[in-house]
């Protein structure tokens, strides 16, 4: 049999899609900071596993709650748009794993509940696209300090406890030198991916396995037991890019090259600069000395004397609670890059990297041999660079950005190749959770009325959709449309007040436009100020409009990420009766 396949997206594959997304990657190709988000799921949604049971017999939900966190409809996992400027990049995220997120408990038996599941955060942050190195440093506190690269949040060592003079025991969110360790003190709630939420943010203090092994990078994954574990064969190529901190630098797994400068000296785990302060190395020995003094690289961050007292080492303040309870090598007198450690006290170092072939500064994830989390687990207490990067409102987004992704909706099917045995043919394509999709065929291509229709609301297995037909025609044509998609929890909208003009402006889709419409001389031209009934750019009706001057009209637009169809549009300019109408055919892009 001779079957041919034709593809056709009906209301959302276009030819424009397609060809945005292939001029995007050619254009974005070189740039880690644009290209490095993990955007393969992005079309399946998020989901947990709410107990140990669900876990192992791989029971999962799309919609959940406990009575404290809800997620009513479904919501597409991670990473769901990206956008670049000069001086940014943007990503709009839900915040939630692409991997199956959960369970959580209170306790290493697994018998308390966490009372904290997921949600939708709906979460606009942005990297700084060229990373400054200040002098004088800056400490990371709570909340997130950057973003994994699957676009759920990164929180420092921090658990939000301090340990306090005052009530002589730890407090919550208050200023101190003795601060706890979150892998520590709350491992215990981590999921199979050492991850949990504060409220409703998914969030990760440590090695993110699930990730890792998602990326390729030396992890295992127990299909039984649904537990990651590192590889135990030698690793043998460089850690991926896991995150981007607000600093702009990124965040490599725990594996890179032997020799900082030379890709080919090798690959091994790069190890941690830190260690506990129990007398080894040179450091204090805080159980025999007590917590009198904290360490230099706490000094140094806070600007504060030394003597600062905590709790006496014991059973219920046992070493290594604080993250001051650990010191860094390089203050007595070791040198990095040596077998003793590789990493500095920021836990990062220069060096080349896959993507940096010419040198970055980079942090690395740090881990035991066994893949145990080590402190300072993703980065130090303190920022290499300046952290101007951050959560934005979307309304505060005034600059011009290219749109580089977007997900759910906007997602662009590819059909792969059929195969055909004994008369049936199986068709495959990459296809969006939720979605429901017609297959039609025919045998005339030359004919738009020769398509029939074969099956109607097929349902993808997540973000795979799947058809076989049998026949025995010697050649077909098939193609597969998305006709409509249930209900879901929106990531939100990016809302970019780029500036343009018409004729000859354009902008993206998703973007909030202040357009200015320079108006032909005739007919007449109304005066400055007069009042204006409507403006439009196709079927998009501006949201404000000013006549700021005789010929010129101001108009804010904000166009739908969905918005069909792209190219050329027409403007028209509707004034109050008995001013004219102006209508301008192709006088407006839409990219």
């Amino acid at each position: 049999m001779k079957t041919q396949i034709h593809t056709q997206r009906k209301l959302i594959f276009t030819g424009a899609m397609i060809g945005l997304f292939s001029m995007v990657a050619l254009i974005a190709k070189a740039d880690p900071q644009i290209t490095s988000w993990l955007t393969t799921y992005a079309g399946q949604y998020a989901r947990i596993y709410t107990n140990d049971v669900s876990r192992t017999n791989g029971f999962s939900q799309t919609t959940w709650t406990n009575g404290t966190t809800i997620q009513t409809l479904p919501t597409y996992c991670g990473v769901q748009e990206i956008y670049s400027s000069s001086n940014w990049v943007y990503i709009r995220s839900t915040g939630l794993g692409s991997f199956v997120m959960g369970p959580w408990y209170l306790n290493t038996n697994h018998t308390l509940a966490f009372p904290n599941w997921p949600v939708n955060q709906k979460t606009l942050y942005r990297i700084p696209r060229s990373p400054t190195v200040p002098t004088t440093k800056t400490a990371n506190g709570g909340g997130p300090i950057g973003y994994f690269v699957d676009g759920a949040a990164m929180f420092n060592s921090w658990d939000a406890y301090t340990y306090s003079t005052v009530s002589n025991t730890d407090a919550q969110n208050i200023t101190g030198y003795w601060n706890r360790d979150a892998y520590v003190n709350e491992g215990a709630s981590f999921d199979p991916n050492n991850a949990h939420q504060a409220g409703g943010q998914y969030h990760y203090h440590a090695n993110p396995p699930a990730l890792r092994y998602q990326l390729g990078d030396h992890v295992d994954f127990n299909t039984l037991t649904k537990i990651y574990a590192e590889d135990t064969n030698t690793p043998t190529k460089h850690s991926p890019i896991l995150a981007w901190t607000a600093d702009g630098f990124p965040v490599y797994g725990p594996y890179g090259y032997s020799i900082s400068n030379n890709a080919s000296s090798g690959i091994r785990r790069m190890i941690s600069g830190y260690v506990l302060r129990n007398g080894q190395y040179g450091t204090s020995n805080l159980t025999a000395n007590g917590r009198t003094t904290i360490p230099q690289w706490a000094v140094r961050l806070f600007n504060v004397s030394s003597n600062q007292t905590g709790p006496n080492v014991s059973t219920s303040y046992p070493l290594g609670r604080y993250m001051e309870d650990n010191d860094f090598l390089g203050d007595h007198g070791y040198a990095s890059g040596t077998n003793t450690y590789d990493l500095d006290e920021y836990n990062g170092r220069w060096c080349v990297t896959p993507e940096y072939p010419s040198g970055t500064y980079a942090y690395f994830v740090s881990i035991s041999s066994n893949g145990t989390p080590t402190f300072p687990y993703n980065i130090g207490r303190g920022y290499y660079g300046s952290p101007t990067g951050g959560t934005v409102s979307a309304i505060s987004v005034t600059e011009n950005a290219v749109t580089n992704f977007l997900g759910n909706t906007n997602l662009t099917s590819i059909i792969n190749s059929p195969t055909v045995k004994n008369g049936t043919v199986t068709l495959t394509w990459s296809a969006l959770e939720g979605g429901s999709y017609e297959v039609d065929a025919t045998t005339n291509l030359g004919s738009s009325s020769a398509w029939t229709t074969l099956g109607t609301g097929v349902l993808p297995n997540q973000i795979v959709g799947g058809y076989t037909n049998v026949t025995s025609l010697s050649q077909r044509f098939y193609r597969v449309g998305r006709d409509s998609v249930a209900t879901f929890d929106s990531p939100g909208t990016t809302l970019f007040a780029t500036n343009s003009v018409a004729p000859g402006g354009s902008a993206y889709r998703g973007q909030t436009v202040l357009l200015t419409i320079t108006l032909p001389s005739t007919p007449p031209n109304p005066p400055a100020g007069a009042p204006i009934t409507s403006v439009t750019i196709g079927s998009i009706t501006a949201l404000s409009a000013t006549c700021t001057a005789s010929g010129t009209v101001s108009a804010l637009f904000t166009i739908p990420s969905s918005y069909t169809p792209t190219g050329s549009q027409t403007v028209t300019v509707t004034f109050q009766s008995p001013a004219p109408t102006f209508t301008l055919s192709s006088y407006f892009t839409i990219n």
